[in-house]
């Protein structure tokens, strides 16, 4: 009779199971410790050129680095953000097994924020074509360089292709302030903040189609574009992302908090005759969910006139 099979220590199990995640993840992520790879995913060897004859794990960091400097400079940002309870999250210039180089983005953080300066999470994007995009004129003279959405300009001339047209497609646009994000600065840094405008900026994007544009004007207020949109839909719309944003949790280093977010709503009309109008008519209906106490959506209705959604 055989004997039953001994129970697998609790730290072995672990430790396997991480080993099997690691491997099969589809992110390219490493653990790091002292400045060597402890282990890695088998994304993160393919990303640096390597494969099933060689390994990053166990090799010292330095060897993805373009040189001694940037590497030592590397590892004194991240030990000064670790310190100060940040991530570290930037573009970094890395060279491959077989010496060709590419961007990468780099999001690290310590596995216990209590030993800042002790084992780390890296992941890594390769983002040398977004990057080289970013860098192109035509790129810069339409986008906000924080959030990477259109800027107000672009916002402002897509615009204008609806304002007085005689087509009878309806549009809407939609102004979102974000409630009392001083508040946030001033607790938090303007670092955090500007992590926050654009982890919002992304979820906006998710929120809305592939034909919509989302646009960052200035500070913490954006615009949404939703064309072949009449006013319905564009207060369905403006709930869910008022809903969103009372649901989305800012987590940045040793940062917690979140927000909420007024919304005003408009559908082009004749009586709207410019694009200062549409915008402004939208600014106003926020305004007055701002005045309502946040968190709220107003539908600008006709001159001094405005509906209430949601709040």
């Amino acid at each position: 009779m055989s004997s039953p099979a001994q129970p697998v220590p609790s730290e072995d199990l672990t430790a396997a199971r991480m080993h099997a995640l690691l491997v099969r993840s589809p992110v390219a992520v490493a653990f790091v410790n002292q400045q060597r790879f402890e282990v890695v995913s088998e994304q993160f060897n393919h990303l640096f050129g390597h494969g099933d004859d060689t390994d990053l794990g166990g090799q010292p960091t330095r060897v993805v680095h373009t040189t001694d400097l940037a590497h030592t400079s590397l590892a004194e940002r991240a030990a000064a953000a670790f310190t100060a309870g940040r991530p570290l999250d930037e573009e970094v210039e890395y060279v491959r097994l077989d010496g060709h180089r590419f961007w990468g983005r780099l999001q690290a953080t310590p596995l216990d924020w209590a030993q800042p300066l002790a084992e780390a999470l890296w992941i890594i994007e390769d983002v040398t074509a977004a990057r080289a995009l970013r860098l192109q004129p035509t790129w810069t003279a339409k986008h906000d360089g924080l959030t990477e959405l259109a800027n107000r300009r672009e916002f402002e001339r897509r615009l204008s292709e609806h304002v007085g047209s005689r087509r009878n497609e309806p549009v809407s646009v939609l102004w979102l302030d974000v409630d009392k994000f001083g508040e946030v600065i001033k607790g938090m840094g303007a670092e955090v903040g500007d992590h926050f405008l654009y982890g919002l900026g992304q979820m906006l994007i998710g929120k809305v189609r592939a034909s919509d544009l989302v646009a960052r004007l200035e500070d913490d207020h954006f615009a949404i574009l939703l064309p072949d949109c009449d006013q319905h839909y564009a207060q369905i719309i403006a709930e869910k992302i008022r809903s969103a944003v009372a649901s989305y949790r800012l987590r940045w280093g040793l940062h917690r908090t979140r927000v909420k977010a007024s919304l005003g709503v408009v559908q082009i009309q004749p009586t709207l005759v410019s694009v200062d109008a549409v915008l402004g008519a939208a600014a106003l209906a926020c305004t007055e969910a701002k005045a309502a106490g946040g968190d709220s959506v107003r539908v600008f209705v006709s001159a001094g006139g405005y509906e209430e959604l949601a709040g």
